[in-house]
């Protein structure tokens, strides 16, 4: 594990964190150079009136808009070279996300592309961005995937049946405005992957071998913020402050996940996303208590206070017994959620177990676990999830 003194660097950008923080999209893209800019939203966030919203806000500074919404819940490759193509053919010079995690990243895919001029596949990994991306101004409308405030963009490669990682501090975005009143619209299903997915990548970057003080703190933070107000959140959605708590702990999960990166929780639910297509924070949800379970032996003493963070007293017990307090509670906090499904309801079975560990084995986000992961590991991971 890191200890204090190790080197550690921390990216950021720049946030607006608050009630109305949407409304200010046109200014900062205008500060930020943009002349015509490129909405990358979806569907159902058209739907929920957040996209025209920010659009009016755009256009009241002056700057023309060209929106695109042709984006899945998993993003395609394919629709990232749509995007950007419509972003080259329309003259843009910035681009402004509305949206969960997919149109934030396809906005990230279609910066990438447009300034490098190359196929999205090819920039699979860590820092294979040499140039940076344009202007980009992210706006948040779940509370979990934290793509507004990462060097993370995670594209599905159809062909390959997987969801890949392009990992670089060239695409943090320049903003982040985040308003935890885009909440309000999420359905209970949403607002629990979504918000299973932030205390994964919580509970992730605070047993990373890449910790560090400063990703502590966040990380920390978020597992108290989503364990105690994620099912009120669900149960009062309207209520923007048990929102706000939500989407302040998906903050500072991203600035702690962005930083000290993931583990094999996310490695496996690349994998099984790209293999099923289901939501990404379920996948992570179904896996969390089996990879806790796995890992508690190499990082006993931090899971301690990640089941601290969560409320629970541990004074007393044994290593057993404080193991099965963690685990009990976070299938509480599952099943409270409205969570209830394991990887059988989403097709896997044994034959495509093996396949699926290939797969995770190779995700870059694996090499920050913190314990050593075997192929075979993998495998009785998916197996017991199942």
């Amino acid at each position: 594990m890191a200890n204090d003194l190790e080197l550690r660097k921390f990216v950021s950008p720049e946030f607006i964190f608050g009630a109305g923080a949407r409304r200010q999209a046109g200014l900062y893209a205008k500060n930020l150079g943009g002349k015509r800019v490129l909405v990358v939203s979806d569907p159902g966030v058209v739907a929920a009136g957040w996209t025209a919203e920010v659009v009016a806000a755009i256009e009241e500074e002056g700057l023309a808009t060209v929106l695109f919404t042709g984006v899945s819940p998993n993003p395609r490759a394919a629709e990232v070279m749509a995007g950007a193509e419509v972003y080259r053919a329309t003259r843009c010079n910035a681009i402004v996300a509305v949206g969960g995690g997919s149109p934030m990243d396809c906005a990230k895919g279609i910066g990438i592309v447009s300034s490098n001029n190359r196929h999205i596949l090819t920039f699979r990994g860590v820092d294979k961005v040499e140039v940076p991306m344009p202007p980009l101004i992210c706006i948040p409308t779940t509370g979990g995937t934290s793509a507004d405030v990462s060097q993370f963009a995670i594209i599905a490669d159809p062909t390959e049946r997987i969801k890949f990682a392009i990992i670089s501090k060239s695409v943090v975005p320049d903003l982040a405005l985040i308003d935890p009143e885009t909440l309000t619209t999420m359905d209970p299903y949403l607002s629990a992957c979504t918000g299973l997915d932030a205390l994964t990548h919580a509970v992730e970057a605070f047993v990373s071998r890449a910790h560090s003080p400063m990703t502590d703190l966040h990380a920390l933070e978020a597992i108290r913020l989503v364990s105690r107000h994620l099912v009120p959140s669900i149960e009062n959605p309207q209520d923007v402050e048990l929102r706000a708590k939500i989407m302040l702990g998906s903050l500072q999960a991203g600035l702690a996940f962005s930083n000290a990166i993931l583990g094999a929780n996310h490695a496996m639910a690349h994998s099984l996303g790209g293999e099923t297509d289901a939501p990404h924070g379920e996948c992570n949800a179904i896996l969390l208590d089996h990879v806790i379970e796995f890992n508690f032996p190499s990082a006993a003493e931090r899971f301690d206070l990640v089941a601290d963070a969560m409320g629970l007293d541990l004074r007393g017990m044994s290593a057993k017994g404080k193991k099965g307090a963690l685990l009990g509670k976070v299938r509480a906090l599952k099943k409270a959620a409205g969570l209830y499904r394991v990887l059988h309801d989403l097709g896997v079975n044994r034959g495509s177990i093996a396949l699926l560990s290939k797969k995770a084995i190779g995700d870059p986000c694996m090499l920050t676990n913190p314990r050593p992961v075997t192929p075979r590991d993998i495998e009785v991971i998916y197996e017991e999830a199942l």
